[in-house]
């Protein structure tokens, strides 16, 4: 993170949240803890509506931060990553760990699972290295409770030696006494003595070789035996950063590289070198948590997660997994389209009518025709298209999707899929970034932060276009609807089939495309990860709405409108500026036609995509433009115009299924680019992002009309 001793404590604050000089607060807190113990529920109760987000300075991962005041003081509460292990991987685990380290927090709050304690106090253990200033939140005491398990909070303080306070989040049970602890730590009243971690004689004695070198260089800016630690396991990353906190290198040090070297060779003459030190690190904190729980956990019911097995055993099983799966995408889907017409309707009616008052008013002040078309007919409308058209099926796919997230189905998709992305060479978290790609891809391209490789990391962003976003459904949905479906009853249903169809075909192109990658720009092999089962939990139907409309509709949505408003004006002047009594539009549409052809569509097809690179939604729109040359973008009554419209176009089944398969493989839109390049940070991978899918759309498309063609089927 590039911190330095200037920038740490009420400084650092400052840099990374840019909380304004006049500020009145008195202490820095950092909250950390596993993913899924409901540190965002501790979080949002203890500091209600006074949160902010944004991002960590030079970093991609989004901070939060808020505040609450008890007996007059101000704190900050800063909610880190959620994060297994300081032995960072992720920027998301590297940014919790260099907080913890460097930040200078005045307390810690490590928020671990009541049901699951002996894993999370591995978490506990290693902060515990770092700083005094140690609080343990056992949260989801309620849960506990229900399964049977109890915990004898006290004995657990003691044997730690830092202050424990159990609560129920949700409820609230024991959130006023985690803000008197947190008061009293800070404030100095609580003197928190961590339990000393003990490691083997030979790496004890390493330390020694060490500790009083190094606290001789740095002084007591940082915890010095933690330090040696970290050089002895030989983390590149770790160490990077402590330089980078220090202002200066420690292996540049002449003493603490003599010493560093006489400590190796002890350990060498041992049989022990770094991977063994690291192994043996670990060893210790985990048989440490093992003790640990076994003192202070009692199991009154030794079966009190069966249920959650037995419910594992049909969603995770190879008969069940998969179609349990395609089942609730489909109906999610089901729900999104037939959910998102009315929404969309009520705002498409609202923007006309504010259409409608716009046109009077340039009318009424005699303003240049060409002013009007720029400003409304062009940027106003594509706006105002997009918005309509994006809004309501994100505010109802996000929160379906955020839904089986919070039961804890999410990671079980993840454990089902993760065979066949280690067959291809790529991280299995990568499903979960896929399935956030069905909402939008840009809000895939994020997720993608969950994968600790960086190798592995961009291959999930180059690859997550494979997967349709909402704003391509409309377009193959309306296509297989009236090409394919046919009318009837059942019309809808094999509409979603054929959608689901088109799904299945995109992961196996995500697959192919991933192994493609890892087999030659981004060589390497596929790293190891532990896949979290979470328990299955009753869904927080606050968080639902503040995650996924907050978080990544509005998020989404407001990256769609920075680019809808300048393609709306390109969209029009290449609609209405003519050359020799043919517009932009249609001698583009022209010199395309041949290519077009050769790859089952036209020229107005592919002018469509191109000037559709803002949103995916405004393709249709752009095509029917094209075809009826009204400049204007416009849309038809009924699905029956349509078909009518595209069939006198010289449109067949073929050309349906081209324009379906090169919806889902082509290039990003404009927010997903623009969401690429601030991820990477590279133009490179941005541009291999656009060129892989829509490469492998013009080969897919091409070859299929060819053999089709061939075989005399049109």
């Amino acid at each position: 993170m590039g911190l330095t001793k200037q920038s740490t404590g009420h400084n650092a604050l400052k840099e990374m949240f840019q909380v304004k000089s006049d500020s009145p607060y008195d202490f820095i807190v950092a909250l950390a803890g596993n993913p899924n113990t409901g540190k965002s529920t501790v979080f949002n109760q203890l500091t209600g509506l006074n949160q902010h987000t944004g991002n960590w300075p030079g970093k991609t991962v989004t901070n939060a931060q808020g505040n609450f005041t008890y007996k007059d003081k101000k704190f900050i509460l800063v909610d880190l990553p959620g994060t297994y292990s300081l032995f960072a991987g992720s920027a998301e685990e590297e940014t919790a760990r260099d907080f913890i380290c460097f930040g200078k927090p005045s307390a810690v709050v490590v928020v671990a699972d009541a049901t699951c304690l002996e894993r999370n106090l591995n978490l506990v253990l290693q902060i515990m290295e770092i700083t005094d200033k140690v609080i343990l939140c056992v949260n989801l005491m309620d849960e506990a409770k229900r399964k049977k398990i109890n915990i004898d909070l006290s004995l657990l303080s003691r044997k730690l030696g830092v202050p424990v306070v159990g609560t129920s989040a949700r409820s609230g049970q024991g959130l006023e006494k985690l803000r008197e602890t947190i008061y009293k730590t800070a404030h100095g009243e609580i003197q928190p003595a961590p339990v000393k971690l003990e490691y083997s004689r030979e790496i004890e004695k390493a330390i020694e070789e060490l500790t009083y070198t190094i606290e001789a260089a740095a002084g007591i800016s940082i915890n010095s035996r933690w330090t040696a630690l970290r050089l002895l396991d030989g983390d590149p990353a770790i160490q990077k950063s402590i330089n980078d906190f220090l202002g200066f290198s420690l292996i540049e040090n002449k003493e603490i590289v003599q010493k560093l070297n006489k400590a190796r060779l002890m350990l060498k003459e041992n049989n022990m070198n770094t991977d063994s030190v690291k192994d043996q690190l670990v060893y210790t904190i985990v048989r440490k948590a093992e003790e640990l729980a076994e003192e202070t956990v009692t199991f009154h019911n030794k079966d009190y997660n069966q249920m959650d097995r037995k419910i594992d055993n049909i969603l995770t099983s190879k008969a069940f997994g998969f179609p349990i799966m395609l089942g609730l995408l489909g109906v999610i889907f089901w729900l999104t389209i037939q959910g998102a017409n009315y929404p969309s309707e009520v705002l498409a009616g609202v923007f006309a009518f504010i259409e409608r008052k716009l046109t009077d008013f340039f009318l009424s002040t005699g303003a240049p025709d060409w002013i009007y078309g720029i400003l409304v007919q062009g940027m106003y409308k594509t706006l105002a298209w997009v918005v309509s058209v994006m809004l309501p099926p994100m505010t109802i796919f996000f929160p379906l999707f955020t839904l089986l997230e919070d039961l804890g189905y999410l990671p079980r998709v993840a454990f089902n899929l993760d065979n066949f992305f280690k067959r291809a060479c790529a991280h299995g978290k990568q499903a979960l970034t896929m399935c956030m790609g069905f909402g939008c891809n840009a809000a895939g391209v994020i997720a993608c932060r969950i994968i600790d490789s960086p190798r592995e990391r961009l291959i999930a962003i180059i690859t997550n276009n494979f997967v349709p976003c909402n704003g391509r459904f409309p377009i193959l949905i309306t296509l297989s609807a009236i090409f394919i479906a046919g009318s009837g009853l059942f019309s809808s249903f094999f509409a979603v089939l054929v959608v689901l169809g088109v799904i299945v075909f995109g992961v196996l192109m995500t697959l192919f495309l991933s192994k493609l990658l890892s087999k030659t720009i981004l060589k390497g092999m596929p790293s190891s990860f532990t896949l979290e089962l979470p328990p299955y939990r009753k869904p927080q139907a606050g968080r639902i709405i503040i995650r996924s409309i907050l978080d990544r509709t509005l998020f989404v949505l407001g990256r769609a409108v920075m680019v809808a408003a300048p393609a709306g004006l390109v969209i029009w002047i290449m609609a209405n500026i003519s050359i020799e009594g043919m517009s932009l539009l249609s001698r583009c549409a022209s010199l395309l036609q041949p290519f077009g052809n050769a790859i089952g569509m036209d020229g107005y097809i592919l002018m469509a995509f191109i000037l559709g690179l803002p949103a995916n939604e405004i393709v249709i729109p752009i095509l029917i433009m094209s075809y009826m040359s009204t400049g204007v973008m416009m849309e038809l009554d009924s699905l029956d115009a349509l078909k009518n419209l595209l069939v006198n176009n010289g449109w067949t089944w073929l050309t349906a299924v081209n324009v379906m398969i090169f919806t889902l493989l082509h290039f990003p839109c404009g927010t997903t680019l623009l969401t690429i390049k601030k991820e990477t940070q590279s133009k490179k991978w941005s541009l291999v992002s656009f060129l892989v899918p829509t490469v492998s759309g013009i080969l897919v498309c091409f070859a299929l009309t060819q053999i089709v063609r061939l075989a005399g089927l049109v």
